[in-house]
Formats: C-alpha cells, structure tokens, sequence
C-alpha cells in the first residue's frame, strides 16, 4: 500500500492533472475561469483574496524550489541541510498562515452570505475547505521540523520529489520512515491534483501576461454609482 499510495498515485495523478486540463480547456473553455462573485460581496473578498493568493503562492514556489531541485544542487552552493529546512519551516509557516487566514475569509464568505452561496457550486465549496484542510496539515509539520533540524527529513522529501520525476523505482522508500504529518500532506496534495481539472483552480493556469499591454481596464460599478 505504501508502494502504490507514494510510487504509483503520484503518476495517476499528475496524468488526471494534465490530460484532464487539457480536455477542459478543449471542450469547456468558457468554463476554465475563476468565476470571481465581488460583484455579489466585495466585503472580505479583497482581504482575502490577497492574504490566500499571496500565501499560496509563496508556498508553491518554495514546494517548487524547495523539493524540485536536487540536494545536490544546494550542496554545491555549499547551503547546509539544517538551514535549508529551517528557512522552508518559517517561510513556509508565515506564508501558510497568510494563507489560511485569507482562505478561512474567503470560506465564511462562501457559506455564510446567502448571495455567494446561493451562487456557488458544490465544487466551489468543496475546494476552498479542502485547501484550508491542506494548509493545516502544512502547518502541523512546522513545528515538526523545527524539532529536528538535522535535515533529514527535508533530504528524504526532496529525494522523493526527484525520485517521482526521474523515474527513480525506490522514490516510495525514501519517506517510509517520515512522520504520519508529512504522508498526510502529500496524500491530500496529490488528491488535489486530481481535483484540479474539474474546479476553479484551472485559472492558476491561465497566467494573465496579455493586460500588461491591453489599451484599457475594466470598470465595475457598484449599485451606488450614478448610470
């Protein structure tokens, strides 16, 4: 089970996340959008759109940078194991909970103003409270880290995200032995994965480089406004 939920699972899903994005985009392209509600509420939206968008994005660069590159690659910049698993733990901490601040906003919102929700789909819902559940098993293992500053367990996730990603047969045997926290984390990232084409987040794909030069804005006016 071990083999098959961190060797095999992987695969599946990184291959739902990119074979059903790209079958969402070729036969639903009006649906690949945020479906943004501010004209329903604007009240928390901007707050938390901010603290959750910033946050999550400071997290998936530092998952990028951070499990991505090789160890070989920051020992040869001479950077020590027990430094780079602290700064992952703080950076990663305050960014987490910027993030889950922003998402717990955006949540409240969603459930709680009866225009939002009437609004909303079960998809909507479902997502948000399962990326709020994410980014507290991302928290639980903050402090796990700073506990064990050895950097084992960092060497042993990075070796597995390589492993994965090279094909490497042994990838599942590297995290045998870490914490429950850590398997958690990576079960509910890869189940994301395979969410990912059938809700909102597809926009995360859609980077919006076209309004650096676009000759205007768009301008939305609220029901106070003068027609």
């Amino acid at each position: 089970m071990h083999q098959f939920l961190y060797g095999t699972l992987p695969y599946i899903a990184l291959t739902v996340l990119l074979l059903g994005s790209i079958a969402r985009f070729e036969r639903d392209p009006y649906t690949w959008k945020s479906s943004s509600s501010q004209l329903l509420r604007r009240k928390q939206l901007v707050w938390g759109s901010i603290l959750f968008h910033v946050g999550v994005l400071v997290i998936f660069a530092g998952h990028l940078f951070g499990l991505l590159l090789p160890v070989e690659f920051y020992d040869a910049l001479g950077v020590p194991h027990s430094w780079k698993q602290g700064l992952a733990a703080i950076g990663g901490g305050v960014a987490g909970v910027m993030a889950l601040i922003g998402g717990l906003m955006l949540a409240t919102r969603r459930l709680m103003d009866p225009r939002v929700a009437a609004t909303s789909s079960f998809a909507d819902t479902m997502i948000i409270l399962i990326l709020i559940v994410q980014l507290c098993l991302g928290l639980a293992t903050v402090p796990l880290s700073l506990a064990h500053m050895d950097g084992h367990a960092m060497v042993n996730l990075m070796n597995w995200a390589n492993g994965i990603f090279t094909f490497d047969g042994a990838a599942a045997s590297y995290i045998a032995e870490t914490n429950i926290i850590f398997k958690l984390h990576i079960l509910l990232g890869l189940f994301i994965f395979i969410l990912f084409p059938f809700t909102r987040l597809v926009h995360m794909l859609s980077a919006p480089v076209r309004y650096l030069w676009r000759p205007g804005y768009q301008i939305v006016r609220s029901r106070k406004d003068k027609v």
